[in-house]
């Protein structure tokens, strides 16, 4: 399960996603963070049996949690199947079939928003 993380290191130098690791024993993967020197957010990646402790711990912690169950969406009577989204996409989310339309494998998806801005037709947004 997917993970949106947003905390404020106002006041605070401890590493939260390696405290929630050794405090639960749940292996967490950071597929994406942006973190400067007064806050962070990070998009991890957690086992479906283990998101409920991991998000309490985190909120614990002080910080936001967002189980995001979708990544991308695509409108698909906008989208015409250029597949600009195809090239852009660092974790390969979006492909052809084999009849030539766009698909995407929601579950790879980092929230970057590489292909929302590469889509000539706007056909991609967000869904967080």
């Amino acid at each position: 399960m997917k993970l949106l993380i947003t905390f404020s290191k106002k006041g605070r130098r401890e590493p939260l996603i390696a405290k929630v690791v050794k405090e639960s024993g749940v292996l967490i993967n950071v597929e994406r963070a942006v973190i400067d020197s007064m806050s962070g957010e990070a998009l991890i990646d957690v086992p479906d049996a283990d998101a409920l402790v991991v998000c309490n711990l985190m909120r614990d912690k002080g910080a936001t949690v967002r189980i995001l169950e979708h990544g991308v969406s695509k409108d698909d009577q906008e989208c015409v199947d250029c597949g600009a989204c195809i090239s852009i996409c660092p974790k390969e989310v979006f492909f052809l079939d084999n009849d030539w339309k766009v698909k995407l494998r929601e579950g790879r998806c980092v929230l970057c928003g590489k292909c929302i801005t590469a889509c000539p037709h706007h056909a991609l947004s967000q869904t967080v």
